[in-house]
């Protein structure tokens, strides 16, 4: 009977002491994860003079707290043709960030998930101007679908 109750308080002891480490450590990579992600960067925003939405868009960051810097230019063909992005990845601006390019109108979790993961990517985008993306009005009428580029080559990073 004795053996029988110490063989139960040792094994609720020891479960509690790994229960204990295992939130520890969960709660740690997590707090890291947020951290690395929270760290705002300087970006440059390349887009035209007129464009209402770019505009828009170049706010949206500023509340997320990157630091914009704006080049407006009359054509954006040669930021599009130095970063390889094809015709039918193309948006209105295009986002420098990093060693990334963000093409389009790319919402934070995208953006989010990037600077996380730091996937061997030249950048990502979100073609054409969808309805509710941020910089855009109107609802969002249908999944985000944000395209991962290599060297002009692309496929799916992520639907939203």
């Amino acid at each position: 009977m004795f053996l029988k109750k110490n063989s139960f308080k040792s094994s609720i002891l020891l479960l509690l002491i790994i229960s204990f480490f295992y939130i520890l450590n969960f709660v740690t990579d997590k707090k890291e994860a947020l951290a690395n992600t929270n760290i705002k960067q300087n970006v440059e925003v390349f887009k035209t003079p007129s464009c209402g939405c770019c505009y828009g868009y170049v706010l949206f960051l500023e509340k997320e707290k990157f630091k914009v810097k704006q080049t407006d230019m009359r054509s954006l063909h040669t930021i599009k043709q130095k970063y390889k992005i094809p015709v039918e990845m193309q948006s209105c601006h295009t986002t420098i960030m990093g060693k990334y390019f963000i093409e389009g109108h790319v919402p934070m979790e995208a953006i989010n998930k990037l600077l996380k993961e730091k996937p061997e990517i030249d950048g990502i985008a979100l073609p054409g101007m969808p309805n509710g993306t941020p910089g855009m009005p109107g609802d969002k009428d249908e999944p985000y679908v944000i395209y991962q580029l290599i060297d002009g080559k692309y496929s799916v990073f992520m639907t939203i």
